[in-house]
């Protein structure tokens, strides 16, 4: 990283991530060591550490570094869980999983995303993450159970395969609501077979289709 990303890479995590309450010290060190300008465009490079989500094509957006934190920090992961991610597009999320030393299963309906991300993580040298060309409303049903599903896009309502996918006690962040409105990030856990919903802010996340 050059001296430049690294002192843009080292505000966003102080202006963005701590200034706002992001306290896990595994999520501000992945956030500090995953070179969030390689998933950009390469004409937004000097954009990637701003507060903002930024479009990678397609109709796709990367999410604001934030919103990465956040979501990240809300699962309460741990070294060796197996994460499906829904919706890979840049794969910065994927990565941030990976430095967790989570083993990741993401799923991306855009062949070309699904490609540009591979072709990413290889380049840094990250093993841990299996990328899936197809419909994410379906999960990776040969992988389940997961400890943890985190979803980059928003359905209208909960896909009830997804949550089939989880394993007892684990734990699925997803932003669900209309397209083109804002919608509602939800935390949901499974214990026991029951499911429990929680509202954590409103957000505007690209539609899953």
């Amino acid at each position: 990283m050059t001296k430049d990303f690294e002192l843009a890479c080292n505000k966003m995590v102080i202006e963005q991530l701590k200034a706002r309450n992001i306290k896990s010290l595994v999520v501000l060190d992945a956030m500090l060591n995953v070179p969030r300008h390689l998933f950009v465009l390469d004409d937004q490079k000097n954009e990637a550490y701003n507060d903002s989500p930024l479009s990678i094509g397609l109709g796709q957006t990367i999410s604001q570094p934030y919103i990465v934190a956040y979501m990240t920090e809300q699962l309460e992961l741990s070294c060796g869980m197996k994460i499906l991610e829904v919706g890979t597009g840049s794969g910065y999320q994927a990565a941030i999983l990976a430095y967790l030393g989570c083993e990741v299963y993401t799923i991306e309906l855009l062949d070309e995303l699904a490609l540009r991300s591979k072709k990413i993580f290889t380049a840094l040298n990250i093993n841990n993450i299996n990328v899936k060309h197809g419909d994410g409303y379906s999960g990776w049903p040969e992988e389940a159970p997961f400890d943890a599903i985190i979803v980059t896009a928003a359905p209208e309502e909960l896909p009830e395969k997804l949550i089939e996918q989880l394993k007892e006690n684990g734990k699925m962040i997803i932003p669900v609501g209309k397209i083109h409105s804002t919608q509602m990030l939800k935390l949901i856990t499974k214990k026991d077979k029951n499911i429990t919903e929680k509202d954590l802010l409103p957000v505007r996340f690209v539609p899953m289709v």
